[in-house]
């Protein structure tokens, strides 16, 4: 920092300024700071004083140290000729001296800047020209590396040719060494036929024996390569060939000596359960032949294929002891014992197989499949004894459903067996597809088995329902058939129990044919096969049972017919035929009910079926184009017969109902009913006995219409019925003649029968009863009336002529010649 004296004239001293002053932390406050701090100490304290003699108020002081006068103070000071700042002449002294000093320091600092821009342009010249020239030499540098790498490579690919010829030349030396030695040993091979007494020590050796082993195959390999190379033609090639031909022979023979010396070993050591030994005796084996031998040696000493006690026990196991007929239940715990047993068996092998072969999966390969074809199969045959379709066996033994059934156990229970020893190991053993072929034969005839069982079951059934039916029948149908009420009693009726065992059974056949079927393809063939049969089977015992019940409907009518007698009979007779006539009408009515009982029935079997069909039948069909589609025409076509026989069974309901009505209204309908006398009494305004006697028949036998029938069945049954009673009605009217009291009555007939039809829901035949009502008015309205009573309704027009000429006036009041010309008028 600068430096001045303590005087007061500072102008006489010069300023000393220093360039080093300038460097590090500079600051220019702290410069002038310096500069001005000599100066205005004095100033300062003068203020100091002055600012003591006139209070605080005088002054204001300033934040960088200075103080400022006052207003009064300044106005005092213009008046006053002494100096506000009497150092400014020093300071301004004092700046320029600065000034100059700075100036000069400037120039020296921009004198050393050029000089130091001169160097550095200098010393960046060389610094280039340096650059420069190291460049050249990295750039002939890289040449020499790249000529020495070249080089390099040059030697190593050389080296490696060398070291390779080297290689090549060692294994050449190596093999001409074998070579030879297997050359001196196929001589000793090559004297006369079987003479191995002049061998090496080796083949002899029994410490040697994995080398004799070895060299004995080698020799082997060799000498048939060179009998297989050989040109006959050439006597040379010929002579050599016999030559090795003998040598051959005789390693074949060494061979097979060791290959028995080593099974022997193999045994001894299998029997200590020594597994070291095994293992070097199956690692030796493992050259001839790939160990075959050594592998089905093994597999054919273990006890489970040699011990016959351990084969009858299997058969003790699941079919139970000898001459009692096993169950399929015993069955399946029999084999789920034994397949157990058999799966810790293998998997017992299967661990001193791993420790013994070098191809452990080889040998697990080969003991499954002797597993499963001598051991399973051995039992199978016991157990699956395929019946005859021309001839089964009888029901009481099981038929084929036992047969079926141990057949699914069997597979079921083998096919688990199959994935345990999958589990534990097996090689590349398709042990699936060996399993399936085990069950083929069975497989082959196994739709037409099920249907064949299915068949015999119905059969049964049949046979046991005709043997309680005829019971039933010796027991009551005497005393039912003297009564003359319950000729449909001796018939057997439909039950929809039975139709749900068929279905059992069916849903049982369809657990097999989804185990035994994996193809979704034979799966769908199969299940509709076996749907067909449920079909075909609910289809004829619902057919018979509506023709049985149609059987009672016939008899009735022929005890109606049998009991319609003439007209001149005397008391006794007529008595007879009345009481003949009511029995013959108590069976049809009892006939009626049980063919609509039978109706009934069949609704429901078919409404299993079709339940069946959409919850288990159906999902294994659609995987199948077409096969869904063909089950439900089949089905169609199948209950089409039923339907024929429910048809024909109901238009006989109605002639049974229509001739009971035509029965009772000859027998209770009087002539007075609608003619009765003028006596001056109130007419009666009651429905007539008939009438009455009709309705109440009606009503009873017609509930059962009304239980059993559904939907448009109903309606059309209703209908028709509803019909023919309006013609039975018609037809029977025209028999009597009608007075105005009369029509009244036949009026409140006409209500009656409307009122009791309107139940049937059938809007054509209230109709038809309505305009019965119009057309009763023919006989209640005077003869001059009749001529407006049909202007509204002329649809009615050709009945209602045939109801006035039942009127008791109509020859009297010449009706016919007086309405003669109103119809030919009004037509």
């Amino acid at each position: 920092m600068p430096e001045r004296s303590k005087s007061s004239s500072v102008s006489n001293l010069p300023l000393i300024l220093d360039i080093d002053d300038f460097k590090g932390d500079f600051s220019f406050d702290a410069l002038f700071g310096n500069l001005v701090n000599e100066l205005l100490p004095s100033f300062q304290e003068e203020e100091a004083d002055t600012a003591g003699g006139h209070g605080l108020g005088g002054t204001e002081a300033l934040p960088n140290g200075h103080a400022r006068a006052s207003s009064d103070a300044a106005k005092f000071a213009q008046g006053d000729s002494i100096p506000l700042f009497p150092e400014v002449d020093a300071l301004l002294s004092l700046f320029k001296d600065s000034c100059k000093e700075l100036i000069d320091l400037r120039k020296q600092v921009d004198g050393r800047l050029h000089n130091l821009k001169k160097e550095v342009s200098t010393q960046d010249a060389k610094h280039r020209k340096t650059l420069t020239e190291l460049e050249k030499g990295v750039d002939g540098l890289f040449d020499s590396f790249a000529r020495l790498d070249s080089r390099i490579s040059s030697v190593g690919q050389t080296a490696a040719k060398i070291g390779d010829h080297l290689q090549s030349a060692d294994a050449q030396r190596e093999t001409a060494s074998q070579t030879i030695e297997l050359v001196k040993y196929l001589m000793e091979f090559n004297s006369s036929p079987g003479d191995l007494m002049e061998l090496s020590p080796l083949f002899s050796d029994d410490s040697r024996v994995a080398e004799a082993a070895s060299i004995a195959q080698k020799l082997r390999s060799f000498a048939e390569e060179d009998i297989a190379r050989a040109v006959p033609s050439v006597v040379g090639s010929a002579t050599a060939s016999r030559g090795l031909e003998v040598a051959v022979a005789n390693l074949q023979e060494y061979c097979n000596e060791l290959e028995n010396r080593l099974l022997s070993r193999f045994d001894a050591a299998s029997q200590r359960r020594e597994l070291s030994t095994m293992s070097e005796c199956a690692k030796i084996l493992s050259q001839f032949n790939r160990g075959s031998s050594a592998m089905q040696h093994y597999v054919a000493t273990r006890p489970m294929f040699i011990d016959v006690e351990i084969m009858n026990s299997d058969t003790r196991l699941v079919l139970g002891d000898q001459g009692s007929q096993a169950s399929p239940s015993n069955v399946a715990r029999g084999l789920s014992s034994l397949y157990k047993e058999i799966t810790d068996t293998v998997r017992k092998e299967a661990a001193t197989i791993m420790a013994v072969f070098p191809s452990p999966n080889d040998v697990m390969s080969i003991l499954v499949q002797r597993v499963l074809e001598q051991r399973v199969t051995a039992l199978l045959d016991k157990l699956l004894l395929k019946p005859s379709l021309v001839n089964p066996p009888p029901m009481e033994e099981g038929g084929l459903l036992l047969y079926l059934r141990m057949l699914a156990v069997a597979y079921e229970k083998t096919q688990e067996l199959a994935r345990e020893l999958r589990a534990v190991g097996c090689g590349d053993l398709d042990v699936e597809g060996l399993t399936e072929s085990l069950f083929s034969s069975h497989m082959d005839e196994y739709p037409e088995h099920e249907q064949a069982s299915l068949g015999q079951l119905y059969q049964a059934k049949l046979d046991e329902l005709r043997a309680e039916n005829q019971n039933v029948s010796d027991s009551t149908g005497t005393i039912g058939r003297s009564k003359g009420t319950s000729v449909a009693s001796s018939h057997q009726q439909i039950s929809v129990a039975v139709v749900t065992e068929f279905v059992r059974w069916n849903e049982e056949a369809l657990t097999r044919c989804t185990l035994f079927s994996s193809q979704p393809a034979t799966l769908a063939a199969n299940v509709k096969a076996v749907f067909t049969c449920l079909l075909d089977q609910v289809s004829q015992y619902i057919t018979d049972g509506l023709e049985r019940a149609r059987d009672s409907l016939t008899e009735a009518a022929a005890m109606r017919e049998r009991f319609v007698l003439g007209t001149n009979l005397s008391r006794r007779v007529a008595a007879a035929a009345a009481s003949a006539a009511e029995a013959a009408a108590a069976a049809g009515e009892s006939s009626f009910r049980s063919f609509m009982v039978a109706v009934q029935r069949c609704g429901s079997s078919v409404a299993i079926v079709q339940q069946y069909f959409a919850n288990s039948i159906s999902r294994l069909l659609l995987p199948v184009d077409g096969a869904h589609a063909a089950s439900c025409e089949e089905m169609a076509a199948a209950m089409s017969s039923a339907e024929g026989a429910a048809y024909k069974g109901l238009q006989q309901c109605i002639e049974t109902v229509m001739a009971e009505v035509e029965r009772l209204l000859s027998a209770e309908q009087k002539a007075t009913d609608y003619r009765s006398p003028d006596d001056g009494m109130a007419p009666d305004h009651r429905p007539t006995n008939a009438c009455t006697r009709v309705v109440a028949y009606l009503s009873r036998v017609l509930e059962a219409a009304f239980t059993a029938l559904e939907g448009l069945n109903k309606q059309a049954f209703l209908t028709e019925l509803g019909n023919r009673l309006y013609k039975g009605l018609l037809n029977h009217w025209q028999k009597f003649t009608f007075n105005p009291s009369g029509g009244l009555r036949l009026k409140r007939d006409i209500t009656e029968y409307g009122e009791f039809v309107r139940s049937f829901n059938a809007p054509s035949v209230d109709e038809k009863f309505e305009l019965l009502g119009i057309l009763a008015n023919v006989f209640i309205v005077a003869p001059e009336s009749l001529s407006s009573l049909f202007e509204g309704t002329p649809s009615i027009r050709k009945d209602a002529q045939r109801f006035i000429q039942l009127r008791e006036d109509y020859k009297s009041a010449k009706l016919a010649s007086r309405l003669s010309s109103l119809w030919s008028g009004s037509s």
